[in-house]
């Protein structure tokens, strides 16, 4: 053969690949249904070259143990994390996020201690920052927290299926959510880095430098905080500290929140000189209720040292003396107790109140990329 006739050869178009056949499709989703790996939508079968190319953007070892649960005896794997993520609809570059985020949940003590399995039921917030956040398309502006973002939405319906597959908690058995939070494994949002005027969050985490990284917790509910009239930034810090003391969500007498700010609430105080360690401060002074406030509505031993309902083992009041009602009770713990974050779009100077269960870590997780 003539090198003419090579180079000829050489250029000739490939066979067109055969359609993809929808009953064969359907057939493999439905499989997934039997096996019970779903969590209610539709899976991506998770083929060996699909999950081979998940791998193949880690340096981790398939076999390293990334998450454990002691008190079930169940561990998570760099491979069923790859599977799982597969069966999300993440695309495979998405999957060192995906790792990064699994690490930030598991260094959350109530993570590890049984938060899966809670009465609570409570949801995953996933926070992102840093250049990877425009590289993968996540949503950094308006309906942060809503769908239409393919990595928004599928990174933290990895985490779900992992916790679900590799733990084996499901509904009903391990998981006793009482009611549960709207969205549990689907809140991913990339902060607005570009409207924001302070450093964010990851930097609060100690990853600095404009790295990619994520940065997680555990959240009980979310609580809108709509103030758009107000030109006084106290009044809107008002606002907060009146959403954050609301007795209904009080459990324990310490809890935490993270502040959600949209970008015109964030520049309005960082405008009057206000850093996010002030405004952190302000509202642990004054967040909270008097304890005749608590008494009244039910909730007494919540300004106790102990929690419990009446007769409960460790419930009961302080041994001192009892407290007078116009006594006022302070509900948040210190700064950690406040991750403040800035996303949203700027068009309606609203904000949310996300109220954590237990509380943040105060790390975050840099984003690994292969070497």
């Amino acid at each position: 053969m003539t090198a003419d006739n090579t180079a000829g050869a050489a250029a000739a178009p490939a066979a067109p690949a055969p359609d993809p056949d929808p009953d064969e499709a359907q057939r493999a989703i439905e499989y997934c249904y039997e096996q019970g790996w779903s969590d209610g939508l539709p899976l991506v079968p998770a083929s060996k070259p699909l999950v081979e190319e998940f791998l193949a953007t880690t340096d981790k070892d398939p076999g390293e143990i990334i998450g454990s649960l002691e008190q079930l005896g169940r561990d998570c794997t760099v491979y069923l994390a790859a599977v799982n993520a597969a069966m999300a609809g993440c695309r495979p570059e998405y999957f060192p996020v995906v790792l990064a985020a699994f690490e930030a949940l598991m260094r959350e003590r109530a993570a590890r201690g049984g938060g899966f399995q809670s009465t609570s039921g409570p949801a995953p917030l996933i926070v992102v920052n840093g250049p990877i956040r425009q590289q993968l398309g996540f949503n950094t502006a308006g309906g942060a927290f809503g769908p239409g973002f393919r990595p928004n939405m599928t990174i933290p319906r990895a985490i779900g299926l992992m916790v679900r597959n590799a733990f084996g908690i499901h509904p009903h058995v391990f998981e006793q959510a009482t009611q549960g939070v709207p969205g549990r494994w689907s809140i991913c949002i990339a902060e607005n880095e570009e409207e924001s005027p302070w450093e964010p969050l990851a930097a609060d985490g100690g990853v600095t430098g404009g790295v990619s990284a994520v940065s997680a917790t555990l959240t009980r509910t979310m609580e809108f905080v709509d103030n758009r009239h107000a030109p006084d930034p106290e009044d809107v810090l008002r606002d907060f500290q009146d959403t954050i003391s609301r007795i209904g969500s009080q459990i324990f007498p310490k809890s935490a929140v993270a502040l959600v700010l949209c970008p015109e609430h964030a520049q309005m105080f960082a405008s009057a000189g206000l850093a996010k360690a002030d405004v952190q401060n302000w509202l642990l002074e004054r967040s909270g209720r008097t304890v005749g406030e608590f008494r009244r509505a039910g909730k007494a031993e919540v300004t106790s040292r102990r929690f419990g309902p009446p007769g409960a083992a460790g419930a009961g009041h302080d041994d001192g003396p009892p407290r007078a009602d116009e006594e006022f009770h302070p509900i948040l713990s210190g700064p950690q107790s406040i991750p403040i974050i800035v996303a949203g779009a700027k068009n309606a100077a609203i904000s949310m109140v996300v109220r954590i269960f237990g509380e943040w870590s105060g790390t975050s997780v840099p984003v690994g990329e292969k070497k």
